[in-house]
Parts: C-alpha cells; structure tokens; sequence
C-alpha cells in the first residue's frame, strides 16, 4: 500500500496535541516502521511540501490554522535491550520506557519519569529533569536525511546543550536511538521518586504542552521568576498561568493558539521589566507554512 494512499486530509491538529489546540493538517499520515518513514519522506520531495514529525505532541502549539503541509505521526516504537545497550524507536514513550528500564535495573533514564513525550522528541530536544540530560546515556541517533537516506550518527558528531540538539538545524526524521545504560539496584526507586514529585508539582490533569519557557540560570528557573511577578492564574482568553507550576500555561477555557502566544509574550514582558530577565520559549509554535 503506498504513503499516498494512507494520507488523511484535513485531520483535526488539536486531537494530536496534548495543549488540545490546533487547526487541521492539509495531510497527515501515521508511521509505524522506519521503511514507511523513509517513503514519506520521498512522497514531501516529490511533492515539494513542508512536514512535522510529531510523537505525543507535548512540546508544540499547533497554529489555529492548522498547518499546510504534511504532518507525521511517528509511531516508530520497538524496543530491544541486549546487557546494557538500549536501541528503542523514535515513537516510544519516553515516561514508559523510563520505568520499563527501571524495572530491569537499568539506570540512566529515571529523570524521564512523568515527561509526556516520545523517545525521537527527547532526543531532538535533549529533554532532561533533575540535572539530567537525554544526551548523557545517549551513544546513536538513526535518522532520514533529506534526500531519504537511512544514516546513523554517533553522539560524538552531533552538539547537545540544554534543551538543543544539533538536529534541530538540520533537515532529517529522526527514526531511533541507542543508548548505554548501568546496571544499578536504586534505579526503580528513583524513578518513582521523580514520578512522585511531577504529580505533586506540576499541573499533570490540565491541557498544557509542558513548560512554556527555558529557565535562564541553574540558580533562577522560569518557574521561580513568573510567580515572583505575581502570575501565577492570569488568564488572557482561554490560557491561562497553572496555579500549581508558574511556567505552565494551562488551556483552560477552550484556547486558542493566539490566547496561549498572548499569554506567554505577556508574561515575558512582565518578567523582562520586573527582574531584568529575558525568558526563552521552550515550546515550538508551529507556523502554518503552504
């Protein structure tokens, strides 16, 4: 069965994120194995589109518009284990496989505990907690080029700092990923420790897309810095500043793509005229683009 034949027009954005906000997706199509994503990406050169590679749609807020292009659903998600090498799918869950992993007594992903994401957006991102980064267990990333062209590359040629990856400047799908991990009798005891304090600390039962803002400094997070300005339950529109987390924005009343942006930029500014800080958004608003 070939892409072109699976692709759905006008699938609704909103129900793929976890802000539950978005357009419609001029097309969308669901990937299970690394051969259909590398037929994607030659059906977006044939067709001279733009596309998104998404997995839980946890750190993106999808334009009110939708997006006119072709948006991928990766859902890439095997998993082998083989002594401590762990080689997992880009579409895994990246919470599940942190105590799947911990239940084996294998340690080096314990912080992904409660981060609703998948293992490709971890990777891109170079998500981290508690001091911990994905790209320190990390040893390979296996990706799609953009002329669709299966590569591996080692960690040791790519550039990872907090919360960047290199990859975010280049044109690829990122399909897998290796990592070394240690054997360790404590891991499933940390992990749950961190699970314990997420849902203790973060605002899990609302729509949000995770922290909307990078923190500046170790000794300042953004979180810290919006409720010192006394933001914590401002609303514009529909968003809205977590009461629980001040650098989680909440969609509380049916918001919209513009009322979240209004938000942020307006907390940014508060922030920005009352502490001299300059807060960095840490999600990706997704133009439309055509």
């Amino acid at each position: 069965m070939s892409i072109e034949s699976c692709l759905i027009e006008h699938y609704p954005l909103a129900s793929l994120s976890t802000f539950h906000i978005g357009g419609p997706a001029r097309f969308f199509i669901e990937v299970l194995t690394i051969e259909q994503m590398i037929e994607a990406r030659h059906f977006i050169n044939k067709k001279k589109i733009p596309f998104l590679v998404i997995g839980k749609g946890s750190n993106c807020l999808f334009n009110d518009r939708g997006f006119g292009g072709l948006v991928i659903l990766n859902r890439i998600s095997f998993c082998t284990v083989c002594d401590e090498i762990l080689h997992v799918g880009a579409g895994y869950r990246f919470s599940y496989l942190s105590s799947q992993m911990a239940r084996q007594k294998l340690s080096g992903l314990e912080f992904a505990a409660g981060i609703p994401g998948t293992v490709g957006g971890a990777v891109y991102m170079n998500a981290g907690a508690y001091g911990e980064e994905t790209s320190q267990s990390l040893l390979s990333v296996d990706f799609i080029d953009e002329k669709g062209t299966l590569v591996q590359e080692k960690k040791k040629h790519l550039t990872f700092s907090y919360r960047f990856s290199s990859l975010q400047k280049r044109d690829c799908m990122i399909v897998s990923a290796t990592f070394r991990l240690k054997k360790s009798e404590d891991a499933q005891k940390r992990q749950r420790l961190y699970v314990r304090h997420r849902l203790s600390a973060q605002p899990y039962k609302d729509f949000s897309a995770g922290c909307i803002f990078r923190n500046p400094s170790q000794k300042k997070s953004a979180g810290f810095l919006i409720e010192s300005c006394g933001l914590k339950g401002k609303e514009i529109g529909g968003a809205k500043v977590s009461e629980k987390h001040a650098n989680f924005i909440i969609n509380h009343k049916h918001a919209t793509a513009r009322d979240v942006m209004n938000l942020a930029l307006f907390v940014q500014k508060r922030v920005r005229d009352q502490t001299g800080y300059h807060l960095e958004m840490e999600i990706h608003s997704i133009p439309y683009q055509s």
